[in-house]
């Protein structure tokens, strides 16, 4: 009923506090799609995952930024919300939580998505299990590794398509100068 990569973002939210791996799964799964069928509430899911990221890290004004991002588009797509088996309206007091905790430069503290739907938590529960995971514990603010994953990651494929896009703009460049010439 829900997408595998969504079931994966939740195991990770709430088992290993991973909120970079949240980031890239979803992040795949959104992209997935062909643009015209991108749900933006997933863009706030991520955007939340993002801003926990941060806000652990002890990067408050982006933080602040990214959940201040997932409380306008939750707030406007409380029926997506709603169809993810979240309670919409408890979720948002959450994300108000913690936009005023982040404000204060409050310290990070793990939160748990309000999972309405009892068989979606049920199965999160399971994997959770089955992934030597345990459902709910607190971060690992000891676990350097955890909490600076982007700084640890291989960006070959990002620096590489990045390169690719510049040499296409600067084709493009020479291509109209040429045809302004002629």
């Amino acid at each position: 009923m829900y997408p595998d990569a969504y079931i994966d973002y939740l195991v990770h939210f709430h088992g290993d506090r991973d909120y970079f791996e949240c980031h890239e799964v979803l992040e795949e799964y959104w992209k997935e799609k062909p643009v015209q069928e991108r749900k933006i509430v997933w863009v706030g899911l991520i955007q939340l995952a993002v801003a926990l990221y941060h806000h652990r890290r002890g990067n408050f004004p982006g933080a602040l930024r990214l959940m201040n991002n997932a409380e306008g588009i939750f707030s406007a797509e409380k029926t997506a919300l709603k169809k993810l088996g979240l309670d919409e309206s408890r979720l948002l007091k959450q994300i108000t939580a913690c936009i005023n905790k982040i404000r204060e430069d409050g310290p990070y503290e793990s939160i748990d998505l309000p999972i309405a739907d009892q068989s979606l938590l049920n199965e999160c529960r399971k994997e959770c299990k089955n992934r030597g995971m345990q459902w709910g514990s607190p971060s690992q603010l000891e676990n350097l590794p955890l909490i600076n994953r982007h700084s640890l990651r291989n960006r070959e494929d990002v620096i590489s398509e990045r390169n690719r896009q510049k040499q296409l703009r600067e084709e493009k460049r020479k291509n109209a100068i040429k045809k302004a010439e002629d």
